[in-house]
């Protein structure tokens, strides 16, 4: 059975999970807390960065965001800083310790990059980056039809048959 393209988007990211995970083992950070160190120390210079910048960026909940904050804050990597506009708000802010892992998961982040793409053009590369943004944006736009996502239980005119009716029919078949 070929792939669709949600199982082979499954699939890639489960690999690179994986590999970054084992990588980054050392460290003692996962690759989804490399991305978010990455991602404050490449943005702190521009400004206050938030729990719920974090939230949009990577398309976290927000409790999942909070649990990788708190163990990136316990484990000295970044801290939280009250805003004087704002007490309530805690703007994230990166350690010396988070200095000092930023050539290490910016190359391994590279390596990862360079190991998906080996063997595809610029090309190749820049239009799997087009068509993975047209995706996530019609992602996005059935989100924001919550009548339709009830739609995933009904069967399609291009696929008549349920399973079920696919199976009887093989079992009458073999009987």
């Amino acid at each position: 059975m070929e792939k669709d393209c949600g199982a082979w988007i499954n699939l890639l990211s489960h690999k690179v999970k994986t590999r970054l995970n084992a990588t980054l083992q050392n460290l003692g950070i996962t690759g989804v807390q490399s991305r978010v160190i990455y991602y404050i120390l490449s943005h702190y210079q521009e400004g206050p960065i938030f729990q719920r910048d974090i939230e949009n960026v990577f398309g976290l909940s927000r409790s999942t965001a909070t649990g990788i904050l708190q163990l990136l804050e316990k484990n000295g990597i970044i801290r939280r800083e009250s805003v004087e506009s704002d007490a309530r708000l805690k703007s994230l802010v990166p350690t010396q310790r988070a200095a000092m892992l930023d050539a290490q998961v910016y190359a391994c982040l590279q390596e990862t990059d360079r190991m998906l793409t080996r063997g595809l053009s610029e090309g190749q590369v820049q239009l799997f980056k087009e068509m993975a943004a047209q995706m996530l944006r019609n992602l996005d736009d059935w989100d924001g039809e919550a009548a339709d996502n009830a739609s995933c239980g009904k069967v399609h005119a291009s696929n008549p048959k349920s399973s079920q009716q696919n199976i009887r029919a093989k079992n009458k078949e073999t009987n």
